[in-house]
């Protein structure tokens, strides 16, 4: 029977709190490549494994080669990025949707003999009509006739699930637009899914790259989604990689590996090569390995991006570590000193018949290892800090309670990173701040400060600042050599 509603009386309210926001990933790499697999709209795709990568580009494309060597790590990473590079201008082009299993059959082409669709490509109409799929023994059959009509306009492909009308020019005014229905004949812009509504948005082209432009759009565009940066291509100049290196420096939120085969590496008395001009610049951002394997830098990659930073003790320093798949070099002492002194990786030959990485460093005075948890440190710590912020039901206060309910959220991360292995009990050497001095012991392997609310200034309280956190922090570091005396008395 109908009565009163229990909510006047009793009132509940369900507040469901958002979701926190998630960091960048810093564990997957990106391999810029020319190969059009990749339209330069949708411009990258995610991969967990060699397979994936085979099936696109096949296994004699360089951004395969270089994915061979990242994936062969292990313990073995989990995520690689391959992104377009427009090297030469891209041609405007038209990718249909996908093409179930029932409207594949070969049938249902065969029975059209005189169909067909315009299309407008680089403005222009182009009206088919009469396409004749009689004879056609399979889909790249129908493509064919397509292509065949086409003419010098452009060229239609299949590619084992969807058609492609691609223009034959390239540069920005290459385009091709939504098929509509013909003029005349059976209409099958429909069923090649060619039409607005079914095809993919269509891409227009673009002029040639260069390659630090192409990185400055991925940055733009995907800047949170990939950590380290690679290009699969050996033909790039020392300017180039220099130009791209510049840029990583600049952005700071990223690394980018350079593989280099010149032997100019190995003369001491060369500073113009690639490793000495990187190192010269300090570059912290950037490495440089020495391999006669193309794309060598990418199973360093895929080493370092194997760490999970969430876990105990995982951090881990390049020196030391495997390169599968890279063929080692055999070095004088000599080209070794020479290529520690340019701060150079090499996968080395030892005589006990190992092979390492040596030195696991950056081309700056800093290792990979330092750079990538650093850059993990600061991640956690900035999205730790903006989800106390958004997931707060209610407000932070601008009080030495709400700067403490600020600082127990950084110091979470610092304990992660004393649980990783990132930092470590240590003397601190540097200036002091706080109630820290030099030479002060950090038996956590960092000290916070936070300033009282009565020490900020009354513009800063009034633009809703938080008091400014200072951390100190002792990298726990790693060793690299061992030096042993043996004192023998008779």
């Amino acid at each position: 029977m109908a009565g009163l509603s229990v909510s006047r009386l009793i009132r509940v309210a369900i507040n469901l709190a958002p979701l926190a926001a998630q960091g960048a990933n810093l564990n997957a790499l990106l391999v810029m490549g020319s190969s059009d697999v990749i339209d330069v709209s949708e411009r990258m795709r995610l991969y967990s494994d060699i397979a994936s990568v085979g099936i696109d580009f096949g296994t004699s494309a360089p951004e395969y080669k270089a994915a061979a060597l990242y994936f062969a790590q292990s313990p073995q990473p989990q995520a690689l990025y391959v992104g377009r590079w427009a090297k030469t201008a891209s041609a405007g082009l038209l990718r249909g949707g996908v093409l179930s299993a029932l409207e594949q059959t070969l049938a249902a082409w065969t029975a059209i003999t005189s169909g067909g669709f315009s299309v407008a490509v680089d403005g222009t109409v182009k009206a088919l009509t009469g396409l004749n799929f009689s004879g056609a023994t399979n889909l790249n059959g129908v493509a064919s006739v397509i292509t065949t009509a086409l003419g010098a306009a452009g060229s239609c492909t299949w590619d084992g699930s969807r058609f492609k009308i691609t223009s034959a020019t390239t540069g920005a005014t290459s385009t091709v637009a939504y098929a509509v229905a013909p003029g005349a004949g059976t209409n099958i812009s429909a069923l090649l899914k060619l039409t607005s509504g079914l095809a993919s948005p269509p891409v227009a082209g673009i002029v040639a790259e260069t390659p630090d432009a192409a990185v400055a759009s991925f940055l733009d565009r995907f800047s949170t989604q990939f950590f380290g940066l690679l290009f699969a291509d050996s033909a790039l100049t020392d300017a180039q990689h220099l130009a791209v290196a510049a840029l990583i420096e600049a952005d700071q939120r990223h690394i980018y590996g350079v593989s280099s085969s010149s032997t100019t590496l190995l003369d001491s008395t060369i500073t113009t090569d690639i490793a000495s001009v990187m190192a010269a610049a300090g570059y912290r951002q950037s490495f440089v390995q020495y391999s006669q394997i193309p794309y060598a830098a990418a199973s360093m990659f895929g080493r370092a991006f194997s760490v999970d930073f969430n876990a105990n003790r995982s951090t881990i320093t390049l020196m030391y570590k495997q390169e599968p798949g890279v063929t080692y070099e055999v070095l004088t002492a000599s080209q070794a000193a020479t290529l520690k002194a340019k701060r150079a990786n090499v996968f080395a030959f030892y005589t006990n018949s190992t092979a390492i990485i040596q030195d696991g460093v950056m081309s700056g005075p800093a290792f990979f290892d330092e750079i990538h948890g650093l850059a993990w440190l600061r991640n956690r710590i900035e999205t730790d800090a903006f989800n106390l912020l958004y997931t707060s039901t209610t407000k932070i206060p601008q009080t030495d309670e709400g700067n403490h309910l600020i600082a127990n959220t950084i110091e979470g991360a610092l304990i992660a990173a004393g649980n990783n292995g990132l930092v470590g009990p240590g003397n601190w050497t540097s200036g002091g701040f706080g109630t820290l001095k030099p030479g002060d012991f950090l038996p956590k392997g960092y000290y916070l400060f936070t300033p009282t609310m009565a020490s900020q200034a009354q513009s800063d309280r009034e633009a809703r600042k938080s008091v400014p956190f200072q951390i100190a922090v002792k990298l726990a570091g790693a060793v690299h050599s061992v030096d042993i005396a043996i004192n023998v008395n008779r």
